[in-house]
C-alpha cells in the first residue's frame, strides 16, 4: 500500500496528506462543537449563553483568516497548517480540566484557540490546492473545480461525522474523556504532517507587505460579501436554535440531535463532491450561476420559514433540502475564490475571502442564540431567507462573460 502511494505524482501525494490533515481536524472540530452545545445546555445554560461560548471561536476566525493568509504567503502553508493542528490539541487540553473549572471565560478562551486553529487549517488546505493543481493541464479550470469540490465536500461530510461522534461520546464516556480521545488522535496526525508535508508549500517568492492583505479585486470583494450572507443564513438556525429546539420542544436525546446534524452535514458534504456536475444544471457564466443557485436557495428558505414548527418531520425534510442547495452554493463559491485568487500569494486572497466567511458565521451564531431565545426558531428561518436573498443580489455584481466550467 505504501509503495502504491509513493508511486503517485508528488502533487497528488501532497494533496492526499493535506486532505488527511483536514479530515482529521474536521472530525474533532465538529465533535467539539456538539460536545460544547449539548454539555452546557445540560448544565442549564440558555441558548444565548451557549452562543456566547462560540463568540471568540468565530471572532478570532475573522482575524485569523486575514493574518493567516499573509503568514502562509510569507512562511509556507505547511507551517500554518501544522500550527493549526497544534493549537487545536492545546485547545482540547484546556477542556480536560475538572468540571468545576470549566467557567464561561475558560471555555471561551479554549474556543478562541480552536477558532484560530480551524481557520489556519482551512485556509492552508484551500490555498494549497491552487498551488498543487498542475498548471499545464489543458482543463485547468475543470481540474481545479474537481479538486476543490473533493476537498471541501469530504471535509464537510466528516464534520457531520464529528457531530455524531461528539453526541455519542458525550453519552458513552462523558465530556472530559471524549476531549482526551480527540487530542490523542490529533497528536498522531500532527506528527505525520511534520514528517511528510513539503516545506515552504505556497510560500511567496517576494515576502508580501501586511498592507496587501486586503483584496483589490472587485470579484473577490463581491464574492466575499455574498459568502458572508450565505454562511450567516445557515448558522442563524443551525448552530444553536435547531439543536436546542429539537431537544427542548420535541424531547430528542443528545445523540439523536447529533445524529440529525451529522446526517445533514454528511449529506451536504456528499453533494459538494458532486457540485461540478450539478452546477451545469443552470446554464450561464460565473455571475449567472452564482445568482441562480442562491435564488433557488432563497425560495426554499422562504418555504421553510412558512412551515408549522409542530410538524417536525416536514421541517427536517425541508432542512435536508436546504442542505442540498446550500452545498451547491458553497462548493461553487469555494471554487470561484480559488479561481479568482492570485497564483503567487493565493493564501492572501483566500484568507480575505474566508475572513468574510468567518464573519458570517460569527453573526449567524450570535443571531441563532438571541433570535431563538427572543422569538423562536421561526424567526431564525425568516432571517435566513432574507440573508440568502441578499447573497443572490450581491452575486449580480460579479464579472460577466466568463464560462469557467465549460472546458
Amino acid at each position: 500500500m505504501l509503495q502504491r502511494v509513493n508511486a503517485l505524482p508528488f502533487e497528488v501525494r501532497q494533496y492526499m496528506l493535506i486532505t488527511g490533515n483536514y479530515w482529521a481536524f474536521t472530525v474533532t472540530d465538529g465533535a467539539l462543537r456538539m460536545l460544547v452545545v449539548m454539555h452546557f445546555h445540560q448544565l442549564g445554560y440558555s441558548p444565548l449563553e451557549i452562543a456566547m461560548l462560540f463568540l471568540f471561536y468565530e471572532a478570532f476566525g475573522v482575524v485569523t483568516n486575514v493574518v493567516g493568509g499573509w503568514l502562509g504567503a510569507r512562511l509556507g502553508l505547511n507551517r500554518t497548517m501544522n500550527v493549526g493542528l497544534g493549537l487545536q490539541i492545546f485547545a482540547l487540553a484546556m477542556l480536560m480540566v475538572p468540571a468545576s473549572l470549566l467557567t464561561v471565560a475558560w471555555v471561551m478562551a479554549a474556543q478562541a484557540l480552536s477558532g484560530i486553529a480551524k481557520d489556519l487549517n482551512k485556509m492552508s488546505a484551500k490555498s494549497a490546492v491552487k498551488v498543487l493543481v498542475p498548471k499545464e493541464s489543458v482543463n485547468a479550470n475543470s481540474s481545479l473545480y474537481r479538486w476543490v469540490a473533493m476537498l471541501t465536500g469530504s471535509k464537510n461530510a466528516l464534520k457531520g461525522v464529528g457531530f455524531f461522534v461528539g453526541g455519542l461520546l458525550l453519552t458513552l464516556i462523558g465530556f472530559q474523556a471524549a476531549v482526551l480521545v480527540m487530542a490523542v488522535m490529533l497528536g498522531g496526525v500532527l506528527l505525520l504532517s511534520l514528517l511528510r508535508l513539503k516545506a515552504d508549500l505556497g510560500r511567496r517568492k517576494v515576502k508580501p507587505k501586511f498592507s496587501e492583505i486586503f483584496s483589490k479585486s472587485r470579484a473577490i470583494n463581491v464574492l466575499s460579501a455574498a459568502r458572508f450572507c450565505l454562511f450567516a443564513a445557515r448558522d442563524v438556525w443551525f448552530v444553536v436554535a435547531l439543536p436546542v429546539f429539537l431537544y427542548d420542544q420535541h424531547g430528542w436525546s443528545h445523540w439523536t440531535v447529533g445524529g440529525l446534524l451529522a446526517i445533514w452535514v454528511i449529506g451536504y458534504g456528499g453533494v459538494q463532491t458532486q457540485a461540478p456536475k450539478l452546477t451545469r444544471l443552470i446554464k450561464g457564466d460565473a455571475w449567472a450561476l452564482t445568482a441562480g443557485w442562491a435564488a433557488a436557495l432563497a425560495v426554499l428558505a422562504i418555504v421553510l420559514a412558512m412551515l408549522p414548527l409542530a410538524q417536525v418531520g416536514w421541517l427536517v425534510v425541508g432542512l435536508l433540502a436546504f442542505g442540498v442547495l446550500f452545498a451547491i452554493n458553497s462548493s461553487w463559491h469555494s471554487y470561484l475564490i480559488v479561481h479568482y485568487a492570485r497564483a503567487d500569494g493565493a493564501s492572501m486572497d483566500v484568507g480575505f475571502y474566508y475572513m468574510a466567511n468567518a464573519m458570517g458565521r460569527l453573526v449567524g451564531t450570535l443571531l441563532s442564540g438571541w433570535l431563538y431565545m427572543a422569538y423562536g426558531l421561526s424567526a431564525c428561518l425568516w432571517v435566513s431567507a432574507a440573508l440568502v436573498a441578499a447573497s443572490a443580489l450581491m452575486a449580480l455584481a460579479l464579472p460577466r462573460g466568463s464560462d469557467l466550467i465549460s472546458k
